[in-house]
């Protein structure tokens, strides 16, 4: 086979292409190495633990433990001493964990390509090429590793990556190539014409077969130092939140941890248990545990997102998701299954229609045949496109001739000023060139120059079919006498052949899923490049509201940017739309305040996928450009994937909110009852090893217990939150308040009456300890719902919690009892009645907390309903009372 130029068609007569074996694909890639750039970063265990030595919680009870050696106590030392090396334990076990994590997730968010193995096609992580793969090449990829080409059709490449060029350069075949041949080297990158890609050059069009020749650091790009590392990861406004508030409060733990010891070293002469009291302070006042549980919130939120099917790229995403509340989707793949097959084929007046139950071939006759024929013969002969394996696989049944004995010369390709599609075949008869073209089919009918009446009677028949939830393509032919062809396919001479119908199931699980975003507040739009009457048809299928009303890609050119915000807001259906209005659409609706989340996946819906709040590339269909340019990567191009991680971001925004109010109001006792002794000139209640205890119960609390819990019950039935809503606003600061304020003056009042009724301090001190290690677990229990009743929290399953809540519980009565921990703790004997005493207070004090929560969170509901009133009053010129 031949083709213009040095050009070959990808399916041309060479032998059909079987690639590596899967065996040897793993040997090579097991002695040459996996195809990247730089390899995951695994941090030595040493500077892991030099790493932790940071961390001011650490120092602290270092230099506690050195205090507590130069007193003589050694036991009390080396309690301190050894939990920093629990603490380095359970850092480097959690570091490694998330390595793990990240290595996995990076593996599957990574650049996929397509090889043949074992000659069939698959899919698979870039960094699973090895050198000898065959690369199928098409629109929109990233190539894989450096690779001769072997097969190409209109193949061209943008290599500005390694050139600096913008401008696109076309690829040619390899002259003389076949797949047993030894390749030749590779030449440097820049001018059109060459048999050679790079990798991480993009593919910007036409198809194209390639042998690898080179892998990871051995590839252009790695011999220039360039590396796929993520780099700095953005910080979120989350984590800039919480950053501020730490710095905040550890400045203030600082000032008022130099004060007490002042204080107690100048009014009472003791410094030395004035520097322990100022330490114990800063141990309870510093919240490192803040931004360690963020971290943790954000990095298994990925991760869950991820077991449903929805990659995180970016970490602002996973905040951003439960305040989406505009969701514009892709109908075909997305709301429909992308399993297409022709239902419908017309011409002449003559209509053929295929039963939905039906597998059989269908009997058309000759003009039925020829409709099919030439739409087959203008697309791909190996089509990634499911509407074109549809066309080429009806024509494969009927037995038809599908480009035997023809000779692709060239190719016209889709483009958004005109959308068809035009392919040139040598070989037909007389030796003129057979032209085959499909696409809009009123673009198509308009290319054929009909008459006006004869265009009308297409376009009542294209309507018929398309209120039935058709795709609907028109098809033309030509001929064309050899020699040179027009630049413009438009300079055919077409003749109208027919109209093809295809049919694409809607997926099952979507109404409910729609149903499910409606009842959260969250609007769907389609945006569709079908007929308008083919999306109302699916509209009506899934309940998408309103279906009476949409707007076209037409509509939108003549629409100013005022009248499409007002036709925005009604309108739940775009037709007829490109690439490129999408980005104008998503403008529109950011501009009118919404958080938008778009989906796409061709190379120019990247400026679309930037713009919105939040970017979802599809996974399977979808281009390496459009999965670069999102901000999540839908693997399965499921709708319903899509309103799952809506409800999973809803669930973790709610969980980490619930985590910080906790972590915030169990520091308030705390850090209360380290001051309060100093100032009152009582013995001191907690010591440093006592702050030591609660943080092994506090660290796993915040950042597993509450991340494992499940969603609240209304999780979709209220609204999505305003996206400049803060984790610590004045309602969750209040709640926190008075909880924590309660469970200080819970402990220290029973602290005193112990002191006051005759108990001993050490005694009075277990008393109390006892009851805060309570209080902190009733906290946990209150604080896991903010909907559900206490009752129905008991019954919802969280092993991370149960699991806390025994350790907690029987490393509380070791330390009371066990006689060598009782003088570690500085506890003296606890009656029993005094820890039935401590007990029933931790319990009461669980219903007590909840009450708070309940008060609180109606005051603050009572409120926003009120001041909507008289925004409501304030809009319509009346007075509306409180």
């Amino acid at each position: 086979m031949t083709a213009t130029g040095n050009q070959r068609d990808i399916s041309g007569e060479m032998a059909e292409p079987v690639g590596l074996s899967a065996d040897e694909a793993t040997r090579r890639l097991q002695t040459e190495g996996y195809n990247e750039l730089t390899a995951p970063v695994r941090h030595p265990l040493l500077r892991v633990a030099l790493e932790v030595f940071k961390e001011p919680m650490l120092l602290l009870l270092i230099a506690a433990g050195a205090i507590y050696l130069f007193l003589g106590e050694t036991r009390e030392a080396l309690i301190l001493l050894a939990s920093v090396f629990v603490i380095i334990g359970i850092t480097i076990v959690q570091e490694r964990r998330t390595e793990r994590a990240v290595e996995a997730l990076r593996d599957l968010s990574s650049p996929r390509a397509l090889v043949i193995r074992d000659g069939q096609e698959a899919r698979i992580a870039g960094r699973e090429v090895a050198r000898g793969d065959l690369l199928v090449l098409l629109e929109g990829d990233r190539v894989a590793a450096d690779a001769v080409v072997l097969r190409s059709a209109n193949l061209s490449a943008d290599e500005s990556l390694l050139t600096g060029e913008s401008a696109p350069v076309r690829k040619v075949a390899w002259a003389g190539a076949s797949l047993e041949q030894s390749p030749p080297d590779v030449a440097p990158p820049g001018g059109d014409d060459q048999p050679f890609v790079y990798a991480s050059t993009l593919v910007v069009q036409g198809r194209g077969l390639a042998r690898v020749v080179a892998t990871g650091q051995r590839t252009r790009v790695g011999a220039i130092g360039s590396a796929l590392s993520a780099g700095e990861p953005q910080r979120t406004l989350l984590q800039r939140e919480v950053n501020q508030l730490v710095r905040l409060l550890a400045i203030g733990a600082v000032i008022i941890c130099a004060v007490i010891v002042l204080v107690y070293g100048i009014v009472y002469g003791h410094w030395i248990e004035g520097v322990l009291a100022g330490l114990t302070l800063a141990m309870g006042l510093i919240p490192e545990e803040f931004p360690v549980t963020l971290t943790v919130f954000l990095a298994l939120g990925a991760w869950r997102i991820a077991q449903r099917q929805v990659l995180t790229r970016r970490m602002p995403a996973i905040e951003a998701l439960g305040a989406a509340t505009v969701l514009c989707v892709d109908k075909t793949g997305t709301l429909t299954l992308n399993q297409m097959r022709v239902a419908a084929v017309q011409a002449d007046g003559e209509e053929w229609r295929r039963e939905e139950t039906s597998d059989a071939a269908p009997a058309l006759s000759t003009t039925g045949q020829a409709v099919v024929r030439w739409a087959a013969l203008a697309s791909q002969e190996q089509p990634f496109d499911p509407m074109e394996r549809a066309i080429r696989g009806l024509g494969a049944e009927l037995g038809l001739s599908l480009g035997d004995g023809l000779t692709l010369l060239r190719e016209y390709a889709l483009s958004p000023e005109l959308l068809m599609m035009t392919r040139v075949w040598r070989g037909g008869e007389n030796g003129a060139y057979q032209v085959a073209a499909k696409g809009a089919p009123e673009v198509v009918a308009r290319v054929c120059g009909l008459s006006e009446r004869r265009q009308a009677a297409i376009a009542s028949e294209i309507e018929t079919m398309a209120a039935q939830g058709l795709r609907v393509l028109g098809v033309a032919r030509a001929s064309w006498p050899s020699g040179e062809l027009p630049a413009r396919q438009t300079d055919f001479p077409f003749e109208w052949v027919g109209l093809v119908g295809l049919a694409d199931p809607v997926r099952p699980t979507v109404p409910a899923a729609l149903a499910e975003c409606a009842q959260a507040g969250v609007r769907v739009k389609m945006m569709t490049g079908d007929y308008p009457i083919t999306a109302q048809a699916i509209a009506r299928a899934i309940g998408l509201e309103p279906v009476d009303r949409y707007i076209t890609g037409a509509d939108l050119d003549r629409m100013s940017d005022a009248d499409l915000a007002e036709a925005i807001k009604t309108t739940a259906i775009f037709a007829r739309v490109v690439p490129e209005q999408k980005l104008r659409l998503v403008r529109a609706l950011r501009a009118d305040g919404e958080v938008v989340a778009m989906t796409g996946d061709g190379v120019n819906d990247a400026p679309a996928l930037k713009a919105a709040d939040i970017g979802v590339a599809m996974g399977g269909r979808g281009s390496d450009v459009a999965r670069e340019a999102a901000a999540l990567v839908v693997v399965d191009d499921d709708f319903t994937s899509i309103v799952r991680a809506i409800r999973s971001g809803r669930r973790i925004f709610d969980n980490l909110r619930k985590a910080m109010a906790y972590l915030f109001a169990i520091h308030v006792p705390i850090a209360g009852l380290a001051l309060i002794p100093v100032l009152l000139g009582s013995p001191l209640i907690l010591l440093p090893v006592h702050v030591v205890f609660l943080e092994f119960v506090i660290d796993p609390a915040s950042s597993v217990a509450f991340e494992a819990e499940p969603e609240e019950d209304d999780v979709m039935r209220r609204p999505p939150r305003d996206r400049r809503e803060r984790v610590f606003n004045l309602q969750a600061v209040m709640l926190s308040a008075l909880q924590g304020l309660s469970g200080l003056a819970i402990v220290s009042g029973l602290y005193f009456w112990a002191l006051r009724s005759g108990q001993g301090a050490d005694q009075a001190r277990a008393l109390a300890f006892a009851t805060l290690v309570l209080v902190n677990l009733g906290l946990i229990i209150a604080n896991r719902s903010y909907t559900r009743s206490l009752l129905a929290s008991f019954t919802i399953r969280n092993a991370s919690l149960w699991w806390i809540l025994g350790a907690a519980l029987a490393a509380l009565a070791v330390a009371l009892y066990a006689p060598w921990l009782q003088s570690v703790f500085s506890f003296g004997a606890l009656p029993w009645s005094l820890a039935l005493l401590a007990l029933g207070v931790g319990v009461l004090a669980i219903g007590w907390f909840e009450a708070l929560e309940r008060v609180t969170l109606w005051t603050f509901a009572r409120r926003r309903r009120v001041r909507a009133s008289e925004t409501v009053g304030e809009t319509t010129g009346e007075t509306v009372g409180a």
